[in-house]
């Protein structure tokens, strides 16, 4: 098994760079980090955001063990984003 050491510091970084991108289109045009992350409040949105993480997560333990976890929560996110994008 893995420390999941790296792994926390790797989706952290990618964590922050999600934020700061929010922040400088937030300065640009006010209101458009609510309207941005306002999708995770949709059910359909969260649901497929957590199966992709759970999936993730159960597949990849099995591989990689605790490591995977940050990663699998991280592609969860991004997938609920990409979910939000198409409605």
């Amino acid at each position: 098994m893995q420390d999941a050491g790296p792994a926390l510091l790797g989706t952290a970084v990618v964590v922050a760079i999600l934020i700061i991108r929010t922040a400088v289109r937030e300065m640009r045009e006010p209101g458009s980090a609510r309207r941005e992350w306002s999708v995770l409040r949709q059910r359909r949105v969260l649901a497929a955001g957590a199966g992709t993480a759970l999936v993730l997560s159960a597949v990849g333990w099995a591989y990689s063990g605790p490591a995977v976890v940050p990663w699998a929560v991280l592609a969860g996110l991004l997938a609920a984003r990409i979910c939000s994008s198409g409605s």
